[in-house]
């Protein structure tokens, strides 16, 4: 799988790079036969006239996305930039919002999800628990549910409406992320009730069998707006795109 770095930057300057990362592409990996986006950044970058004579740009890495996990990423081109972003993010004034596609249709059409998130090192899963369980760590999102679609059976024949069933209701959610924890938007919905399409650690019987019946492979989740301080300028910016993944272009093509 290849990244069109050029077409996947958002916006550069002397400072940052926001960089849309595809589903199935690792943030960072020790790997060296799989790809990455630091590796593709940093080659990116020792190919513009300004790095000619240095060894290896600087290429800071300020918070990341799981694997399976499309959108927005906020890269620093200089170690005070790096500094910078990192404090922000530590005081919650780098605020990052994803699309959801999620099983069901959820109750409320806003709420707010505090639990308490062990991670098991063993599984690499993320587990809800009692808050006095050891190394539980609070974790905290906000979700606003947009819209509900039917998902179809596409072997169906749809001249005979009478064949023609419906599998299940999914639901488009929009979601602040306010702590950072390991899998926690993953682990947060599906203890709610609302498990992600695509999730195959944290999805239900239910939610699996959909994902497998749509066609959904990739986690559908996707970072799509970042909000924060410009590291230089302290001007407050915000950078958004719209998900790419399949499973999203029902709800966009009729809702946004």
């Amino acid at each position: 799988m290849g990244v069109n770095m050029k077409k996947n930057i958002i916006y550069e300057d002397k400072h940052i790079i926001i960089v849309y990362k595809p589903a199935g592409i690792a943030t960072q990996t020790a790997r060296v036969s799989q790809q990455d986006m630091v590796s593709e950044l940093k080659n990116y970058l020792a190919k513009k006239p300004e790095y000619k004579d240095k060894k290896e740009p600087y290429l800071g890495l300020v918070h990341r996305l799981d694997q399976p996990v499309s959108g927005l990423l906020v890269f620093s081109k200089t170690r005070q930039a790096s500094g910078e972003l990192s404090r922000q993010i530590t005081n919650g004034q780098l605020q990052k919002y994803y699309y959801a596609v999620v099983y069901g249709k959820p109750q409320h059409k806003h709420g707010t999800l505090t639990d308490y998130i062990c991670k098991d090192p063993k599984t690499n899963l993320s587990l809800v628990v009692k808050e006095d369980f050891p190394q539980a760590k609070k974790a905290v999102l906000e979700y606003k549910f947009i819209k509900t679609l039917l998902a179809f059976d596409e072997n169906a024949d749809l001249e005979k409406f009478e064949e023609v069933s419906h599998f299940g209701e999914v639901s488009l959610v929009e979601i602040n992320l306010i702590t950072g924890r390991h899998h926690q938007i993953r682990a947060q919905m599906s203890h709610a009730g609302m498990p992600l399409l695509g999730d195959a650690k944290y999805g239900s019987d239910l939610s699996k069998e959909l994902s497998r019946k749509t066609g959904c492979k990739d986690i559908a989740l996707c970072a799509y707006k970042l909000t924060f301080f410009h590291p230089v300028s302290g001007k407050k910016v915000t950078f958004e795109k719209h998900p790419e993944g399949e499973i999203f272009f029902p709800f966009f093509s009729s809702v946004i």
